[in-house]
């Protein structure tokens, strides 16, 4: 067993919840603002938003990890979270909490991994643990842009 590590990074959004909402559910869409995720790809036909099961493809720094991930939970324009089945160990959630004046969402994603404990210690480090942190930040980030500026859905 590995020692699992967690990311939580947040992000304000000018934009309504029902549009961030949307454009978050085209997870296809997802290698267009997270810039190490290489495809995701819907496994369950019935529906193309926000599927149930889906395979996710991680290409970074030579790596490259394949793994299926399965929605756990899912309260609309609230929050998903998910967690992998095979493949990488894996484990999310993402929050969207609508701003007072309706106009503009808080987007909060957790992150986290099982890794080798050998691995994780290094991971752990201020300078590998914060490059993780700040690249989930940096995709959020382009997340925010990418509904600010209507290109997504």
């Amino acid at each position: 067993m590995g020692q699992w590590l967690e990311h939580t990074v947040i992000s304000r959004i000018n934009a309504p919840i029902g549009q961030v909402w949307n454009v978050w559910s085209d997870l296809e869409a997802m290698p267009l603002w997270m810039t190490w995720i290489e495809s995701v790809k819907p496994l369950d036909n019935e529906t193309k938003t926000l599927p149930d099961l889906t395979e996710w493809t991680l290409s970074a720094n030579g790596f490259r990890f394949k793994w299926k991930a399965q929605i756990n939970e899912r309260v609309t324009k609230q929050k998903l979270k998910w967690s992998s089945v095979g493949g990488l160990p894996t484990k999310g959630s993402v929050k969207f909490e609508e701003a007072a004046e309706g106009s503009a969402t808080l987007v909060e994603l957790i992150i986290s991994y099982e890794l080798p404990k050998a691995l994780a210690r290094f991971m752990k480090e201020d300078i590998l643990g914060k490059l993780v942190t700040n690249e989930l930040q940096n995709n959020l980030n382009n997340f925010k842009t990418l509904v600010e500026t209507g290109r997504g859905k």
